[in-house]
């Protein structure tokens, strides 16, 4: 798929998923607005990209307050003439317990994933509808967002707000020819580097190029940052999908669900607590939703 003409702003792609992001759509033909707080990750990122022949410029800067966000917006515009895709990635953890999870824990990852995506997809919204022939919002969820994830209610909550407003976002701006969807990636990086069953097999790729595992690619759907990046880019260069989460990693593509009702039950009159007590396992409550990342399962040996 190809994006000649196209102008992108990717967030948080001075290293990781977001340079993976970066990369694959400037290989496209778009010229790229690289965004990252770290000044130098920004930078090296950009001349990475114009070292092969793509067009890319560093905007440094935190996203989360909408100066920031306006900025990015501006230097796509001054730099390239236009605004076409927003590629919404940047994050960062403070992973602890809830009991042991402080209120700046909790504050600096919402900041940063739920209002920096906020800020950042309105911003880039508002040029899109100036400009009038409609664009694309790709913003990265988790499958924390999704199912939950001991350790992290700030990013599990954060990631789960961002589909959210995906869904809100993509109804909304339908008239507009603007497409918004999610993608929940899953990849080795310094985000998934920490989990155990992962650890050794992150650390072989990256120190001695060993490639990961099959039980890992298409059992747990879990790859490079590169097996992501083809999502990213069909996100980018499509009107006909919007509003969805789509899942992707290693060998696996797959569609997330929107949340609904999965039993109902009927009582004449409503249900007071006695009524509910006792037709739960029996009605609604029979099949109760399970939660959290299930833990990998390698195979046995």
């Amino acid at each position: 798929m190809e994006l000649p003409g196209k102008v992108a702003i990717v967030t948080g792609a001075g290293r990781g998923l977001g340079l993976v992001y970066a990369t694959a759509l400037a290989g496209a033909g778009a010229a790229v607005v690289v965004n990252d707080a770290d000044g130098t990750a920004a930078e090296r990122a950009a001349e990475a990209i114009t070292a092969t022949g793509g067009r890319a410029v560093a905007e440094v800067g935190a996203v989360g307050d909408d100066e920031v966000a306006e900025r990015l917006v501006a230097c796509a515009v001054r730099e390239f003439g236009r605004l076409d895709v927003l590629v919404a990635n940047a994050g960062v953890l403070r992973d602890r317990v809830l009991w042991k999870m402080t209120d700046d824990d909790f504050d600096a990852v919402v900041r940063v994933h739920l209002r920096g995506t906020f800020t950042c997809v309105r911003a880039a919204v508002r040029r899109m509808r100036e400009q009038g022939d409609g664009g694309n919002v790709v913003a990265v969820g988790s499958p924390a967002g999704q199912r939950g994830n001991f350790g992290q209610t700030n990013y599990s909550a954060a990631k789960a707000g961002i589909v959210g407003m995906v869904r809100t976002w993509a109804v909304e701006c339908a008239r507009s020819g603007i497409a918004v969807n999610a993608v929940i990636p899953v990849a080795a990086t310094a985000m998934t580097r920490t989990i155990p069953a992962f650890a050794p097999h992150v650390q072989a790729w990256e120190e001695r190029g060993e490639p990961l595992p099959d039980w890992l690619r298409a059992g747990e759907g879990f790859g490079a940052p590169e097996d992501a990046a083809g999502m990213v880019l069909f996100l980018s260069a499509t009107r006909d999908v919007t509003g969805q989460a789509v899942g992707v990693g290693g060998d696996r593509l797959s569609l997330w669900s929107h949340p609904e009702e999965v039993a109902v039950a009927y009582r004449e009159g409503g249900w007071h607590a006695g009524a509910i007590a006792a037709t739960w396992r029996t009605s609604v409550g029979r099949t109760p939703q399970t939660c959290g990342i299930p833990d990998p399962r390698p195979p046995r040996r």
